[in-house]
């Protein structure tokens, strides 16, 4: 199963720390865990950074967020225990615990609104995203913005300013040679098919020919295998081949 979101977890950490009891962050995270019936693959999973577990966040925000709301108080770091009001809360019998549920404690508002920015409206928009996933989100759609809007303008630029732009890519991405370099083994070579020539490494020891497609249609095998020949024409033994747009299945298959 995919991990709850971390108001799903509010209740149940309270109601952990019911017992009047001190109690660890990690005692709590296995409780919820087998509670829940996560797997370790669902405890694997990342948040799109790759930085941090999904599951270890949503429990981060949900004891941080009950925390402020007066219902437990830390004791010593990495463990808590519940308040008096955490316990008149589980008194009550409430069926769930969730942002709006919170916001009846004026600490837990004064908490939400010191800076009163464009993350904080789209948390209580989103209330059952933590504020690392509502950021990457709005990041994942910036990058993806701004990559459409390269793509736009290389597509109004010249074929022959994307085949320098993809060379210099592949210079700045660590691989050996420069854009003179490039365009002056191209020319030696006379491969009407062959875009680019880079080295592999710093030293040189191997090279790499480059084909750079700036097309709005899909690239299909007929593209790929005529690459592979020209390739074949001129003894190599590694080639790149890339496009604005997207490939084929029958020319990934194909080169599989």
């Amino acid at each position: 199963m995919s991990v709850p979101d971390h108001q799903s977890f509010m209740l149940p950490i309270l109601q952990i720390a019911g017992d009047g009891q001190e109690h660890s962050v990690s005692e709590v995270k296995e409780i919820i865990a087998s509670t829940f019936g996560l797997t370790d693959e669902d405890r694997s999973e990342l948040l799109p950074s790759g930085t941090q577990f999904r599951f270890e966040n949503r429990i981060h925000w949900a004891r941080s967020k009950i925390k402020h709301a007066g219902l437990l108080e830390n004791t010593t770091r990495g463990k808590f225990r519940i308040t008096e009001r955490g316990l008149q809360i589980l008194r009550e019998n409430s069926p769930y615990i969730n942002q709006k549920f919170l916001e009846r404690f004026p600490e837990f508002k004064e908490f939400q609104s010191p800076n009163r920015n464009i993350v904080i409206e789209e948390i209580e928009e989103q209330p059952s995203h933590t504020p690392e996933e509502i950021l990457e989100s709005s990041y994942q759609s910036l990058r993806t913005d701004l990559a459409q809007e390269l793509i736009d303008r290389v597509m109004s630029c010249s074929p022959r300013f994307f085949e320098k732009l993809v060379v210099d890519l592949l210079v700045v991405m660590g691989y050996g040679g420069s854009r003179r370099d490039a365009g002056e083994a191209t020319r030696q070579s006379g491969d009407g098919g062959i875009d680019g020539i880079i080295k592999e490494d710093r030293l040189g020891l191997d090279v790499v020919y480059i084909q750079a497609k700036r097309w709005e249609g899909t690239v299909g095998r007929p593209i790929v295998q005529a690459f592979a020949g020209s390739l074949e024409g001129v003894r190599a033994r590694k080639g790149v081949l890339i496009t604005t747009s997207t490939f084929s299945k029958d020319a990934l298959d194909y080169v599989d």
